[in-house]
């Protein structure tokens, strides 16, 4: 007896996109590849423009059409009852030859060039080697991140990734090699450096003063010294970059919109500014590795970049709203279709990431497609030309360079949403299964300290001692109390909280805060926490929030004092 299938929720996603694309008499089929090889809601699948137009006609569909559809849907159903789903790119057997090559032949340099991004039939090198990658793209985990490298050398670009690290990797990819690059192409028996691609070549010059922890990908954080403002200069923002930054055109960017029966709409950048209306908000956008090197101190090591209290930073940002841009798509805001469960989001270097639908059109949610930062142009770094703004919750959802937004009944199937930026409990410090924690959004209550500086006074009983730092907590929930001591938490006090204006519907900005002590009063360790309206607080120590990623470190902060 067969069993009962239920098709996947991106399976159903792509009948419905291939039902309209039939209604409209378009010979675009899906594919079974592109089916089984992917999810299609996949923000790293490459897309073509004719590939989802979707003519608004209600003719008949193409018998030809149906047909096809049909045959896809018996494959996708046939394919769901295998056990083996290509989560991982297809393993490679080995007494099989490829089917793309018979034998290994000796490969210009100048014929791998022309088998670019843009060829159909994609080659790369790797040492010197020369791989045939056409039939990988699809079950390639990265998706179309792979395509940056056709026409080149591969390396730069797996250097990126710790995963790519490992000799079954490489397995993996012997499974397509094609042929050996020619000799004569070859310097001491390697491919010259001038002929391989540097990724990072157009990346933005940035300001010295960044505490850069690595520089391909750039992430730097904002020194401590540099965050004693309300707001956080362009130049100073910290950077968080997965991967390199996109060199994108004002006149030729244009953003699509999919619903989730599949239509589309397309936005240039002046439709965004022009034909909205254009809100402010004054957010704070923190990494969830925020601190990290703070859990790793007070507890054990963690697996991340070493963030100190400086991947953080506030800024006001101006641009229309998301639930605006979705109205004007024809998504009915008010009463969302049952399937519309989550807004994915898709960068142009391909980074991907999901916020909950109900958060994306809340009136009060203030998610902006930002086109400006602190009243300029978002700088390259931070996403120009449009960036997402999800007030209240982990910078992670707010997507850089964005250039399409899906509303799906599945959340973003991207790596940094299923299997990176999440929380597990402290003895889950192996290999844990990702499926089983949610992606994080809202953040917790947060709380570090900046500077302490001493004032001189006429003689040592009027010396002070001034500290100073942010509070944030996520949702909006507003910081009532910092909490400061002096002496290591034996005793307390309130420090003041200074209130600036600010834009939005909630409050998502950051508190800074200041507290002054007599000199004489100061111990060696000054610690501060902190409290939101809902009465929520930081842990004092990291032990009970520990988890292997290093996300959310929250505990009490504490920065030794050491008089002059």
């Amino acid at each position: 007896m067969l069993p009962k299938i239920k098709p996947s929720k991106s399976i159903v996603q792509a009948i419905k996109r291939a039902l309209l694309n039939a209604r409209s008499g378009s010979s675009n089929h899906i594919s079974s590849t592109a089916l089984f090889c992917r999810p299609v809601t996949s923000p790293t699948r490459p897309r073509s423009d004719s590939y989802y137009h979707l003519n608004k006609r209600k003719d008949s569909p193409n018998p030809a059409t149906v047909v096809g559809l049909a045959a896809t849907v018996c494959l996708a159903i046939a394919w769901q009852c295998s056990s083996t789903i290509f989560a991982e790119a297809p393993q490679p057997q080995p007494a099989e030859e490829p089917s793309h090559s018979t034998e290994s032949r000796i490969i210009r340099l100048a014929e791998v060039r022309q088998h670019g991004e843009h060829s159909g039939t994609p080659w790369v090198t790797s040492g010197t080697s020369v791989y045939n990658i056409t039939d990988w793209i699809a079950g390639h985990p990265g998706g179309n991140i792979i395509l940056r490298a056709a026409g080149g050398s591969i390396e730069p670009y797996w250097k990126i990734f710790k995963i790519h690290h490992k000799q079954d990797v490489y397995g993996i990819l012997e499974a397509y090699r094609i042929g050996e690059i020619d000799p004569q192409d070859l310097i001491e028996g390697k491919v010259p450096a001038d002929a391989i691609d540097d990724p990072f070549e157009g990346d933005p010059v940035r300001d010295p003063r960044l505490r850069t922890h690595t520089d391909k990908p750039c992430n730097a954080e904002t020194p401590a010294s540099e965050l004693s403002g309300f707001v956080t200069p362009n130049q100073l923002f910290y950077t968080r970059n997965h991967l390199w930054v996109p060199q994108l055109d004002r006149n030729s960017y244009t953003l699509v919109v999919e619903l989730s029966d599949g239509e589309e709409k397309t936005y240039t950048l002046n439709d965004l500014k022009t034909n909205f209306k254009q809100f402010k908000i004054t957010s704070t956008l923190q990494c969830s590795g925020n601190r990290r090197k703070h859990m790793t101190d007070g507890a054990r090591p963690t697996n991340g970049l070493p963030w100190e209290q400086g991947a953080i930073g506030n800024a006001e940002w101006t641009g229309p709203r998301l639930r605006d841009v979705l109205a004007d798509a024809g998504m009915p805001i008010d009463n969302p279709p049952e399937d519309a469960k989550h807004a994915q989001f898709v960068g142009a270097e391909s980074y991907g990431a999901s916020i909950p639908l109900m958060k994306a059109i809340d009136p009060h949610g203030d998610v902006l497609l930002a086109c400006l930062m602190n009243g300029q142009d978002l700088p390259p770094d931070h996403g120009f030309p449009i960036r997402v703004i999800v007030p209240g919750h982990v910078a992670a959802r707010s997507v850089k360079w964005v250039n399409r937004v899906i509303i799906s009944e599945e959340e973003s199937t991207s790596q940094w949403q299923r299997s990176d930026y999440k929380c597990f409990g402290p003895n889950d410090d192996k290999k844990p299964d990702w499926s089983r924690a949610a992606a994080i959004q809202e953040t917790p209550v947060q709380s570090a300290i900046t500077m302490i500086r001493e004032l001189s006074g006429s003689n040592d009983r009027e010396a002070k001692v001034v500290i100073e730092g942010y509070a944030i907590s996520g949702g909006g929930r507003s910081i009532v109390r910092v909490d400061v001591s002096t002496d290591d938490g034996k005793t307390w006090d309130q420090a003041e909280i200074e209130h600036h204006a600010v834009a939005g519907s909630k409050d998502w900005s950051w508190k800074r805060w200041r507290y002054t002590a007599p000199k004489g009063s100061m111990g060696s360790m000054v610690v501060v926490k902190a409290v939101d309206e809902a009465y929520n607080c930081q842990p004092e120590t990291y032990g009970p929030i520990y988890n292997l990623r290093g996300n959310l470190a929250s505990a009490w902060h504490r920065v030794p004092f050491e008089p002059r």
